[in-house]
């Protein structure tokens, strides 16, 4: 795709071709006698007379040079164009719109860390966006060398400074550097008040600035995908004692899986009377005279109330 400059019929304007431009210098600096400029939505044009700014126009239409706008620029207001001589001059358009840009780390951020050698590389992907904030500024800066200036220019500059960036501000806000992602907020905001400053050099400014992931090294995920895997197992046992507890004093569940929860409960229930039985045989305690275990001490059966277990035959007195 090609920018290009309609001179035909001396018309002076920009027709835009491309989405990614954000200034453009009209190329034919001669502007004739019944020459008309015409200014779309989202442009700026500015008159530009031996290098110096003469004249910035933003609202769209279609305008006479000779009756229309000479007479508003500064130092041109009383310019007569001869009947054969042109008027030289620049006419620069400047793309007034927000541009929203994709982002990703060139290299690896290497992370200081006390347990990884050399540091923890990662990588950060986002978007930022940015707009022209300053004419005056931008035109000096970059419009007086350039033909043109497309966001690929601003966002290289950007890519260049944000490597020591994240470092500085991952150390001020990363509070879990295996968790980023949970200070991803309060680390863009700080990046995005850097690059502002460093933009405004040369008339941008930084509306938005967002981290929106950040790539670990592969043997840092599997192990963070253990310890999830683990703690799930946890979680999930610790839910079906629950359900089970529940299950049980509801009375609900049926079938097999009902018997298997009374065995299990019951199991339970058998271990706990021998662990007690024990303790006392431990401090030197014994049943009161003429009592007897509700429970054999060894199989868990109920007792009748005979000296022996009916179910093992264990003496239980």
């Amino acid at each position: 795709m090609v920018l290009f400059a309609n001179q035909f019929q001396s018309v002076v304007e920009w027709n835009e071709t491309r989405d990614d431009v954000i200034f453009f210098k009209w190329q034919n600096n001669e502007l004739k006698k019944d020459s008309r400029l015409i200014i779309r939505p989202g442009q700026d044009a500015i008159f530009l007379y031996n290098g110096r700014i003469e004249g910035i126009f933003e609202d769209p239409g279609s305008y006479d040079i000779e009756s229309q706008i000479i007479p508003f620029l500064t130092t041109l207001k009383s310019f007569k164009f001869g009947f054969n001589t042109p008027l030289k001059a620049e006419v620069v358009f400047i793309n007034t719109k927000e541009f929203l840009v994709k982002w990703g780390t060139k290299n690896p951020v290497n992370l200081k860390h006390p347990k990884l050698a050399g540091g923890m590389p990662i990588r950060c992907f986002g978007t930022f966006a940015f707009k022209v904030s300053d004419r005056d500024v931008f035109i000096e800066k970059i419009a007086g060398i350039r033909q043109t200036f497309f966001v690929d220019d601003v966002k290289e500059r950007m890519i260049s400074a944000l490597n020591p960036l994240l470092m500085s501000w991952i150390a001020k806000e990363g509070h879990d550097m295996f968790n980023l992602q949970a200070d991803g907020d309060s680390i863009s905001k700080g990046i995005k008040g850097d690059l502002d400053y460093d933009l405004l050099k040369i008339g941008l400014t930084v509306t938005d600035f967002r981290i929106e992931s950040f790539s670990y090294p592969e043997e840092i995920v599997r192990m963070q995908n253990k310890v999830a895997g683990q703690a799930m197992v946890d979680d999930v046992l610790k839910y079906q004692n629950v359900a089970l507890a529940d299950s049980m004093e509801k009375g609900t569940g049926d079938g097999m899986a009902a018997n298997m929860a009374q065995m299990q409960m019951g199991f339970m229930m058998g271990q706990e009377m021998v662990k007690q039985m024990e303790q006392q045989k431990s401090e030197g305690k014994a049943p009161a005279d003429g009592a007897y275990p509700n429970f054999c001490p060894n199989c868990g059966a109920k007792t009748t109330g005979s000296n022996f277990c009916g179910e093992c035959g264990t003496k239980l007195r």
